[in-house]
């Protein structure tokens, strides 16, 4: 017998067994009158999703949260996804955040992984994120890299929208993640949960990981796991997306003055309508700058120059949500769900997802 065998590796080094599941929302699908469109969208993505590395068939639970899918419909996504779904069913009008809060509690796995409707995983997605957990039992959060299309537009839209910061609290993790592709230990997410509030469209998962630093719990960056975040189905419903963006810089400007500046700098952080502005003019200059990082492709010349104008003209887009919010307040007409007038649609088969088979 070598040494080697003679001294075994730690316990830690070994695989944990875990039970995982997966939560998809589908309140990105809601910007339609036709529910046709909401089950083929879905049925395409449970049929790509069904060929993951990581077999849907050892998740626990594949849960679906629905504003009302009838039992045929529901018979025809457990077809695509080769599987059963606990499909939850959630009132008309739940938010965005308060459907996944509903979605973790319609499980019951160790592991529990949310992911969206309207995104494009990779095929080793869900490996990727659950091998923190498989693998090391302190992994507590593990969020994956999510990206817009590789085009100039996608590039440029990517490092305004879904932007990583290093944490103080070890290397190799991330202060943000976002709720389209984020993993959580059970005991963690219960403990914490959404905290949904109206006036934030899709800022809560930052506040979570503000909360989750504050205690101490780091979130791992995983940019192996990767997910495609499709743009709206029109340039209308884009540029409506780009207000929302904005409108919830106003919101999130408060949180972000509690959590990263000195306390002699809070001043910064309530200066009306100039505070969001500046969080977005810093933000720009970070954007710029993250190009060719973070696992974003790299461009130069005259197609960074491109890029970099593309980034200031949604920058431009979100200052135009950001003082319509400050100014008008709550009429502007932002909520948990969206415009009050109706959710962005994400049905169309023109952005990454005309790879569908």
């Amino acid at each position: 017998m070598t040494s080697h065998d003679s001294h075994p590796a730690p316990a830690a080094a070994h695989p944990v067994a875990l039970t995982t599941a997966l939560v998809l929302e589908t309140n990105n699908l809601r910007g339609t009158s036709d529910p046709a469109r909401v089950v083929a969208s879905l049925e395409r993505l449970l049929r790509h999703l069904s060929a993951q590395s990581f077999p849907l068939g050892e998740l626990r639970e594949l849960v679906i949260t629905h504003d009302g899918l009838g039992e045929g419909d529901q018979a025809r996504l457990e077809a695509a996804a080769a599987r059963s779904v606990r499909f939850a069913r959630i009132a008309e009008g739940t938010g965005y955040y308060e459907a996944k809060n509903q979605g973790f509690d319609a499980t019951t796995a160790d592991v529990v992984a949310f992911g969206d409707a309207d995104c494009w995983p990779d095929p080793a997605w869900l490996e990727r994120l659950f091998a923190p957990f498989l693998s090391d039992p302190e992994a507590r959060v593990v969020a994956g890299r999510t990206t817009y299309r590789e085009d100039l537009l996608g590039i440029a839209a990517t490092s305004i929208d879904f932007m990583y910061f290093p944490s103080p609290l070890g290397e190799g993790a991330t202060r943000n993640f976002y709720a389209n592709n984020v993993a959580f230990r059970r005991e963690v997410f219960a403990a914490r949960r959404y905290r949904p509030a109206e006036g934030i469209y899709r800022g809560h998962c930052q506040i979570l990981g503000m909360r989750l630093e504050a205690d101490g719990v780091p979130v791992r960056f995983e940019p192996r796991a990767h997910t495609t975040h499709r743009f709206p189905d029109g340039a209308e419903e884009l540029f409506r997306l780009r207000l929302l963006r904005g409108a919830d810089t106003v919101e999130m400007t408060p949180h972000l003055g509690r959590a990263f500046l000195p306390p002699a700098w809070r001043w910064l952080s309530r200066l009306g309508p100039l505070s969001p502005l500046l969080v977005l003019a810093v933000r720009l200059g970070f954007s710029a700058r993250a190009v060719g990082r973070q696992g974003l492709s790299d461009i130069g010349g005259a197609r960074r120059a491109a890029g970099v104008a593309l980034m200031g003209g949604i920058a431009a887009a979100d200052a135009v949500g950001a003082l319509a919010r400050s100014v008008a307040g709550a009429g502007f007409g932002v909520h948990d769900g969206g415009f009050t007038r109706g959710a962005l649609s994400y049905h169309g088969n023109g952005d990454r997802l005309s790879v569908a088979g």
